[in-house]
């Protein structure tokens, strides 16, 4: 469906898509990150996602102006998790809302595996 702003002009509509790569592009930004990941379904492997897949990590579910974010990630070993997690939330909530103009309720950290 995508996100949808309306003024006294017209209206915005910006998709799920492009919701989820901006997400998936301000969470590789983050300390800590070494990428996004992507379950696939048919042998339930973690995959590491290229720089050209960052929707691929990201799952957007957005209801008119409001949008909530899940994110699939893989941290750097050594890191603390939890600060990791925290600074991706920030930096992935901050970054939507001022692009976009939107409203992010929530974001959803799945850690999925760990690199050195």
């Amino acid at each position: 469906m995508g996100a949808v702003t309306v003024n006294k002009i017209g209206e915005i509509r910006i998709t799920d898509e492009v919701l989820a790569t901006l997400a998936g592009i301000a969470a590789v930004r983050c300390y800590g990150i070494v990428g996004m990941a992507s379950k696939r379904a048919t042998d339930g492997l973690v995959e590491l996602l290229g720089s050209d897949n960052m929707a691929k990590g990201v799952k957007v579910i957005s209801q008119g102006n409001e949008v909530v974010i899940s994110l699939y990630i893989i941290v750097e070993y050594g890191i603390s998790m939890a600060a990791v997690a925290q600074n991706v939330i920030d930096t992935v909530k901050y970054n939507v809302e001022k692009l976009t103009g939107t409203t992010v309720t929530k974001v959803n950290i799945k850690v999925e595996g760990v690199r050195v």
